[in-house]
């Protein structure tokens, strides 16, 4: 299993609206991905415009070609991408270990 990190940035004072947008995207969009297995986000606390989110896929591919490559990315980025200050920035991780 892949771990993507996507470290987000939106634009000041629009939290509320990328709330409502970021899991719209999720659940409408990038929960019909091949290889999608779920996901986790979170907001900053000292810093409210950074967002972390981690999605877990079969594979790399699922994700970097399967994904990215398809219609599914355009869909997301039109619901998540106004509210981008910067693009994200965005690394893949596998497990090495974890808690009970």
């Amino acid at each position: 299993m892949i771990l993507e990190v996507a470290d987000i940035r939106i634009q000041p004072g629009r939290q509320a609206e990328f709330d409502a947008a970021i899991q719209r995207g999720l659940t409408e969009v990038i929960a019909k991905a091949r290889g999608f297995r779920g996901f986790k986000v979170n907001k900053g606390v000292e810093s409210p415009e950074r967002y972390l989110l981690m999605i877990f896929w079969d594979t790399l591919e699922d994700h970097t070609v399967h994904f990215r490559g398809g219609p599914l990315f355009a869909q997301w980025r039109a619901i998540v991408g106004p509210f981008f200050a910067a693009p994200p920035q965005v690394e893949h991780f596998t497990l090495l270990a974890k808690s009970a």
